[in-house]
């Protein structure tokens, strides 16, 4: 295979798999209506944007998303993508990881290109951590297999998941690339290379094998702790009952974890809910002694879960009917 991207024909509904569904949606409740509010108490102007998003107007992460900039968000991370998915890269002291790697036609539009306007090597990159088996997050990690020799982690159902897709938002037919199976994610079962180490946690629901993620960044040489939910369910109407139920567990599970942990970074692979540019933007200008936009504190990252969790919530009673 010279070149995986050369002739791979991308199937939207594992690309862009979130999609909302066709009906229209019904006037809210009242019982909805309080739950709504309840979330948006929760979020308060710090995370309003991400109540309405979640609770009110979610949407799918699109080819349409603006590019962004390649940026070195913290001493040791840097982001590539758009401003509806991303990747972001590593540096440790043995090599590169990245977690994710963007839709399949988009290695050699976003990723290459973000790699070498950051003056980073892709041959480095040594790990791939996909947060779940959807194409737009594991799309690049065939090609860095096959030319780099990279070893990609993914948990042990969603490997399942993407070699034999459900008929309903499955790869349906001519697909993305694979990448061959490789590592396999275990909750608490840590990812270490070299000076760095990431801590997988299990968050079922978007897709059987979703996985969140713990891990330290730097910035300006002091250390904090950051974290992913990788499995962010962005439109509800694509998931199941059984999904959503399994959400609704995981979203709190995730939330205890971190609050160990003593998480006070909030990075997404999504960040939809919460935009990405203007924190770019912020970084642009930012003078020594200025907070960096990503670090948003250990209880304000809880309220970050809660949020989501409440919106959860209203998901399910709409769907019941409530």
């Amino acid at each position: 295979m010279k070149n995986a991207i050369a002739f791979a024909i991308i199937s939207v509904g594992l690309l862009y798999s979130q999609a909302p569904p066709t009906a229209p949606a019904k006037p809210d409740s009242d019982t909805v209506k309080a739950l709504i509010e309840k979330a948006k108490k929760i979020g308060g102007s710090r995370w309003a944007e991400e109540a309405h998003f979640f609770c009110e107007a979610p949407r799918a992460n699109s080819p349409s998303d603006p590019p962004i900039e390649p940026t070195r968000i913290f001493d040791n991370v840097y982001v590539i993508g758009n401003q509806g998915t991303v990747a972001e890269v590593i540096k440790t002291s043995a090599g590169l990881l990245m977690i994710d790697a963007l839709s399949p036609d988009q290695t050699e539009t976003q990723l290459l290109p973000g790699f070498q306007k950051l003056g980073l090597d892709p041959s480095m990159v040594k790990i791939i951590i996909v947060g779940h088996g959807h194409a737009d997050h594991f799309g690049g990690s065939a090609y860095f297999q096959e030319h780099f020799g990279t070893k990609v982690y993914i948990s042990e159902a969603d490997w399942n998941l993407m070699e034999q897709p459900p008929a309903r938002g499955g790869r349906g037919g001519p697909s993305a690339p694979l990448p061959k199976r490789d590592q396999v994610l275990v909750e608490g079962q840590p990812v270490v290379l070299g000076d760095f180490k990431l801590t997988p946690i299990a968050v079922p629901g978007h897709t059987p094998g979703s996985m969140g993620f713990i891990f330290p960044v730097k910035d300006n040489g002091k250390t904090r702790m950051a974290a992913m939910y990788a499995g962010t369910v962005l439109t509800p109407g694509f998931v199941s009952d059984e999904g959503l139920a399994q959400y609704a567990k995981s979203v709190p599970h995730f939330e205890a974890e971190t609050k160990k942990a003593k998480v006070e970074v909030e990075l997404q692979n999504h960040p939809l809910m919460d935009s990405i540019q203007p924190k770019l933007d912020m970084l642009k200008t930012r003078k020594p002694g200025e907070p960096n936009p990503f670090v948003v504190g250990r209880g304000e990252y809880q309220k970050f879960l809660e949020v989501m969790g409440a919106c959860t919530d209203v998901n399910i009673a709409r769907r019941k009917g409530l």
